[in-house]
């Protein structure tokens, strides 16, 4: 018996898959097409204990594949992979039954323990195959939003509640969204709220509405979120600061599924699944009294971290495409491009602001760029003249950015600029190992006493250092 089937009209990735097969002594057969496989299947007295797909094809894709297998063996794992790592890749494939998504490129040790545990499992994934509902575009390679993808996926037919934590700007709104449309309540409303953002006055007749005469300007009756949420989702943002008295009447809600509107003496019941985002650490709002426990356990059912941008730098190109194609759609424009040095300078940027903050750069680069190729020079001056805070890991990394920097802001003194600073630098880290003993300073660097005493003097260091000997002398006799 066949026990793994390769599909995937890459040769590459065919011949990598059966060397890691062959050296696990794992049977398998490959296959170049869905079609050959699918006449295989007809034919085969005994079905592969599992099956990896690509998911894009010439002729039938793995998506439809996919769908005809489960239709015939509903227990066989299907492994689908993808070099187009998106949100709807992901959740199509779970919703068609997918045992596990898996985009490429791949390290082959994860392929390889991913088809040992589909192996090992037999897992039968549930849900039938559905084309789904385009959703806002969630992008991303990085392995924390490819997890996330998963999880959205592996959500798509569930009722429970979310609580999403993200900074702000990393796409809270989006993901709960993505939640909602591809979940059995996607043809119902789909509500959202900023708790934060609404008078704590107001925020209850918001939430639940009130009777006519409830307060002076009530003159009519008016339905809140929740009653017009019903069957469907009610997104409540920013659930961290939302007050203690209306934290007790979510909780209601949430327990029993009625409420009462403000001034009404009958119940009201709304279907609502409750979907809650916050960039706060509620776990320490609830040890320091400021979040009720029994709340904050009724909605961390399910709970899903979104990475901010920084933690997913890999994805900065992909993500500057997208919204530069969007702006230029938006504005009736022609989209403009990116510079490879001005990808890397924007990837080793803090971005505090999130995928927001790159998406309204997006914006304005579309509308102020003086031409279609986008420079160093063409981002705000803000930008470029901000010092990276987060260097990586190599110094000389640091350094290139930096230099691309100050090439922008100040062309014609970078060389001065740097190496002054580099000379600087190492010096008085010099002179603190040695506690401001020149001689020993220079043998640390390896260089001159002579040389060290003239650089302190040209970078006019001679009169910062408390207690400094006049210019051109040291301690032990240099000069």
């Amino acid at each position: 018996m066949n026990k793994v089937w390769i599909i995937d009209d890459d040769r590459s990735i065919r011949w990598v898959l059966e060397k890691a097969l062959s050296r696990e002594d794992i049977p398998f057969r490959s296959f170049d097409s869905a079609t050959e496989a699918l006449a295989e299947l007809d034919h085969s007295s005994q079905p592969p204990a599992v099956m990896l797909s690509d998911i894009r094809m010439p002729g039938a894709s793995g998506l439809e594949l996919l769908q005809k297998v489960k239709l015939r063996h509903a227990q066989l794992p299907v492994i689908i992979m993808t070099a187009f790592s998106d949100l709807d890749s992901a959740v199509s494939s779970f919703q068609g039954g997918a045992f596990e998504y898996l985009p490429k490129p791949f390290d082959i040790d994860q392929a390889l323990a991913l088809i040992q545990r589909a192996l090992a499992q037999g897992l039968q994934q549930n849900g039938a195959a559905t084309e789904a509902v385009l959703a806002p575009e969630i992008l991303g390679q990085a392995a924390a939003m490819q997890e996330l993808f998963r999880a959205i996926g592996r959500l798509a037919q569930s009722h429970a509640t979310v609580l999403i934590n993200g900074e702000s700007g990393t796409g809270k709104e989006l993901v709960a969204l993505a939640l909602h449309r591809h979940s059995p309540r996607c043809d119902a409303p789909f509500i959202a709220i900023n708790t934060a953002a609404i008078p704590r006055d107001l925020l209850e007749s918001e939430l639940f509405g009130h009777e006519r005469g409830a307060f002076t300007g009530a003159t009519t009756l008016r339905r809140g979120r929740f009653e017009q949420a019903d069957g469907g989702t009610l997104f409540l943002d920013e659930i961290g600061d939302m007050p203690a008295e209306l934290q007790t009447r979510l909780l209601r809600v949430l327990s029993d599924g009625h409420f009462y509107r403000v001034g009404g003496q009958q119940p009201v019941r709304a279907n609502v699944r409750v979907i809650a985002a916050t960039h706060q650490d509620l776990d320490a709002r609830v040890r320091q009294g400021l979040f009720r426990e029994d709340l904050f356990h009724r909605l961390n059912v399910i709970r899903l971290r979104l990475p901010a941008l920084r933690e997913r730098r890999e994805d900065i190109p992909l993500l500057l495409r997208h919204f530069l194609r969007k702006s230029a759609h938006e504005l009736g424009v022609e989209c403009k491009r990116v510079a490879d040095t001005t990808v890397d300078f924007l990837q080793h940027q803090p971005f505090p602001g999130n995928v927001r903050q790159l998406e309204n750069l997006c914006h304005w680069l579309t509308v102020m760029a003086p031409a279609q190729l986008i420079e160093i020079a063409d981002l705000p001056a803000e930008m470029r003249e901000q010092p990276a805070r987060e260097l990586s890991a190599s110094w000389i990394d640091g350094l290139r950015m930096e230099s691309d920097r100050l090439l922008a802001a100040a062309p014609g003194r970078v060389f001065e600029q740097l190496t002054r600073a580099f000379e600087r630098t190492l010096i008085e880290r010099a002179l603190s190992a040695t506690g401001g003993r020149r001689i020993e300073a220079a043998q640390l660097l390896g260089i001159g006493r002579n040389t060290i005493s003239r650089k302190i003097h040209e970078l006019g260091m001679q009169d910062e250092r408390k207690g400094a000997p006049p210019s051109g002398k040291d301690e032990g006799g240099d000069s």
